[in-house]
């Protein structure tokens, strides 16, 4: 496996200089994963199939997904690959390099798992601000046009929000100075982990059922579903930080209630 992926990243070193593979390589890669992995939700609520996994019984209407996916074009290359080109040179002051060999996966794994923690702490506190009333009337709610989440939100924000947020993301990478590698890796993981959030579907394999500290996309949708002022639930990929401040306490209660819902039904049937 690793001769594999060497011989791979051989290939893109020897074809493409560092600022191509870090800047459009990156921007070609977070593209593909996060339209390739969002995608399939519109699929979903149009056709209705695997409705039984979905959170919410409503739908988003053809037009509201063909906006969003047009606001996402345009913010993807307005500002994210603007901000991937501009970023380049910090990453490179700070040690970035595409050179073999690769890193290993002991400290490929321990790097991501600090930009987890970091921007977990990040996000919620930023995440929190952005729901003061202020900031979430003129930035945060371009977000929560979209009560009933899908994939392809996880990115439809507010430009200001986009730069904030994302901040949350990059910073744990800025800091180390990783290889190319695992920023791929990283990106793609962070990637794949918000589209979940936003996905609007609760499935027996969702991560969230074998990972009692990820939030996910159950978690998630309730912060959507209730106004800004009361909704809780700030935490990106895990749920700690609501937990320790109390910010997840309406969510624990509403499923604290379906819990004795379901059994007092079962309870009668029986």
């Amino acid at each position: 496996m690793a001769s594999f992926l060497e011989s791979g990243w051989l290939y893109l070193i020897t074809h493409f200089n560092d600022f191509q593979l870090a800047c459009l390589g990156s921007f070609f890669l977070h593209e593909s994963v996060f339209f390739l992995s969002g995608l399939p939700f519109i699929y979903l609520e149009r056709s209705g199939y695997l409705s039984k996994y979905k959170i919410q019984i409503k739908n988003n209407t053809p037009a509201a997904q063909d906006k969003c996916i047009t606001r996402l074009l345009l913010y993807h290359f307005g500002v994210n690959l603007p901000v991937m080109i501009f970023s380049y040179p910090v990453f490179k002051y700070m040690g970035m390099r595409s050179s073999l060999p690769l890193p290993s996966w002991k400290v490929i794994l321990t790097q991501i798992l600090f930009y987890f923690i970091l921007e977990d702490f990040v996000f919620y506190w930023g995440h929190r601000l952005l729901h003061t009333k202020w900031l979430y009337k003129h930035v945060h709610s371009v977000h929560h046009e979209y009560a009933t989440p899908f994939g392809l939100t996880s990115e439809y924000a507010h430009p200001a929000e986009i730069l904030f947020l994302g901040f949350a993301t990059i910073l744990g990478p800025a800091i180390t100075g990783p290889h190319l590698f695992t920023l791929w890796l990283w990106m793609m993981v962070r990637v794949l982990e918000t589209v979940e959030a936003h996905c609007g579907y609760h499935f027996p394999f969702s991560i969230s059922n074998f990972l009692p500290l990820y939030g996910g996309a159950d978690f998630h949708d309730y912060h959507h579903r209730v106004l800004y002022t009361k909704s809780g639930n700030y935490s990106s990929t895990f749920v700690y930080m609501d937990w320790i401040f109390g910010t997840d306490k309406g969510y624990r209660k509403l499923k604290a209630l379906m819990r004795y819902e379901a059994a007092a039904s079962n309870k009668q049937t029986s």
